[in-house]
């Protein structure tokens, strides 16, 4: 847990830090790579719900999704095609069943009197 929080505060403070001015060809990828990355920390945090969290798993998958997201972008790019769209798509539906998990977590554990139906 000491390392979620050490990691979120260095993240932001080197955020706060660097230059807030993004070229306009570097969004779509910059944009890709947060979503991937989220995807993984989000399924980090259902996995650790799940007590099946394994730090390689994440890195890799953290690492990995972001460059295949990066690359589906870029190649997209080249053939004028929206192919970025298909990553957008996959890594919000998992970002958004991850949130679902943690989401049915936090209610059962800080408001266990409330009845929750499991979809």
């Amino acid at each position: 847990m000491l390392i979620i929080i050490l990691s979120l505060l260095i993240g932001v403070s080197i955020g706060l830090f660097m230059p807030s001015g993004l070229s306009p060809a570097t969004t779509p990828y910059i944009a890709i790579a947060i979503l991937a990355g989220l995807d993984s920390v989000f399924g980090g945090f259902a996995a650790t719900i799940n007590s099946n969290f394994k730090i390689k798993v994440f890195i890799t998958g953290f690492f990995g999704n972001a460059a295949l997201a990066i690359m589906l972008t870029y190649i997209g790019k080249l053939l004028d095609v929206d192919i970025y769209l298909a990553a957008i798509i996959v890594f919000g539906t998992r970002l958004m069943q991850n949130f679902a998990v943690i989401r049915r977590f936090l209610l059962n554990r800080y408001l266990p009197d409330v009845p929750l139906k499991k979809q």
